[in-house]
């Protein structure tokens, strides 16, 4: 049984400043380590009123490696017990690490194996425990004094629950795993490891974050293992306390779910996938004598069925205006004509040697069209191959579910388990104004132009016009 102080709850940045270890077999303590350790940093003001160490206190302590022999002897063989195992064990990880050494043990939280074992109760931290069941407390927030506090605990839990149910308790939570949250709610052998979204929930309504995966229970329990690594997958770990799940037929009708989850739900800690409200394109004229030759266009004004002159898209006006800046610099390209600057005749580009000079008549407006078209060349949306909506079957043989995704435009309109749902998806979707989201542009792209792709696709009935 073990606890540690540190010097904050980042296991990366902060640093142990106690250790307590209890060696027990067969119920009877047979070995014992308890030391301050010198961190190495100074302790923080709020730490040091919590647990009472002080700088003082672990200025002529030995450090972590000079105890970590002793520590590895003492765990060898040995099931790890903490009460919040996870915080602990992810200390010791990185502390050994810091060493070359790899942390191999097994263990167990009493935290969750609390939950376990009394689902009628809400609260399973330590305060909650020494109420609820009478502990004797001598030193709280020193690790001695609350591994103390639990030693008492297991052959209490044992006399009022019995031994098989304590046991059976225990070998669930042996079979899990120290980077689960203890005070997660939702059993994660309960999550299926095939494709599909996840969402994590924190105590409100709306998720924390909406992820996919494959394999969504290997992906689940990656942010776990990640947490004394990364400060959002810490925080992550911090916050949930519930996990929901939606099972797909495969990674495109994930992406496809994640994309449009991210997007209404706004979970706090998703960067990526958010609603893009500054997304554009450039629109280019057909004239070549047009000034100016490029209009900047927005959001709803970027109409799917009319991609075929537009070039982008970028997420902000900023990368747009940049991007194209670049271009001209690269290609000769005058800003002037482009729209880049103000004014008539002979731009300043021309002068410094960057521009063919179609502001002043040394190019003709034909050829300097002609050398944009090729310089956007890379950047111009593809237009809808198709003459009306299709579908792209996808189909998971382990699970023997199949799923349609129909898309119009480059738009996801729905996804379907069979074909009879076809009509009720596409009537549905006639009174839906198509909107450009460039993820499922994205998305939709390469479903369409992957090589096995011709296989998959499912050609269906053209939407009526004046809805579409």
């Amino acid at each position: 049984m073990l606890d540690l102080e540190t010097t904050g709850g980042n296991p990366v940045r902060d640093r142990i400043t106690e250790v307590a270890a209890v060696r027990m077999e067969h119920g009877q303590e047979v070995a014992r380590l308890c030391s301050l350790v010198n961190p190495g940093m100074p302790v923080p003001p709020f730490i040091e009123r919590l647990t009472g160490i002080s700088n003082a206190m672990v200025a002529q302590a030995p450090r972590f490696e000079d105890l970590a022999a002793d520590l590895l002897h003492l765990l060898d063989g040995a099931v790890l017990v903490a009460h919040n195992v996870r915080f602990d064990h992810g200390f010791l990880q990185q502390s050994f690490a810091r060493m070359d050494t790899a942390l191999k043990v097994k263990t167990l939280c009493t935290v969750r194996l609390s939950r376990s074992l009394y689902p009628q109760h809400k609260h399973h931290g330590l305060d909650a425990l020494i109420q609820r069941h009478g502990l004797h407390v001598t030193d709280r927030h020193r690790a001695l004094g609350d591994v103390q506090v639990m030693q008492p605990w297991l052959p209490q839990v044992q006399q009022d629950l019995g031994l098989d149910a304590v046991r059976a308790g225990a070998q669930r939570q042996l079979q899990g795993s120290a980077a689960l949250p203890p005070h997660l709610e939702t059993p994660v052998d309960a999550i299926p490891d095939g494709p599909g979204v996840y969402l994590m929930y924190g105590e409100g309504a709306l998720p924390l974050y909406v992820g996919k995966s494959v394999h969504l229970r290997s992906r689940v329990m990656s942010h776990f293992q990640a947490a004394g690594r990364n400060a959002r997958e810490l925080r992550l770990a911090q916050e949930v306390r519930r996990i929901e799940w939606h099972e797909t037929a495969g990674e495109l009708g994930a992406l496809l779910l994640e994309s449009r989850w991210v997007k209404t739900l706004q979970p706090a800690l998703n960067r990526q996938l958010r609603r893009e409200r500054g997304l554009c394109a450039w629109r280019l004229d057909a004239n070549p004598a047009a000034r100016p030759l490029l209009t900047l266009v927005r959001g709803d004004e970027l109409d799917p069925r009319q991609l075929d002159c537009l070039y982008g898209p970028f997420r902000t006006k900023t990368q747009a205006v940049a991007g194209l800046r670049q271009l001209a610099d690269q290609h000769r390209l005058c800003p002037q004509a482009l729209g880049l600057e103000p004014g008539k005749g002979r731009c300043f580009a021309h002068q410094l040697g960057r521009c063919a000079g179609v502001c002043c008549g040394d190019e003709p407006a034909e050829r300097h069209f002609l050398r944009l078209q090729t310089a956007l060349t890379h950047l111009r949306l593809q237009t809808w191959p198709f003459d009306g909506p299709v579908g792209v079957r996808e189909h998971h043989a382990g699970l023997d579910r199949t799923e349609i995704h129909i898309f119009d435009h480059w738009c996801h309109l729905a996804t379907v388990r069979n074909e009879s749902d076809w009509q009720d998806a596409l009537t549905t979707a006639r009174w839906e104004p198509l909107a450009f989201d460039l993820d499922t542009y994205r998305l939709a792209l390469k479903a369409l132009t992957a090589p096995a792709a011709a296989s998959r696709l499912l050609r269906l009935p053209r939407s009526t016009p004046e809805n579409r």
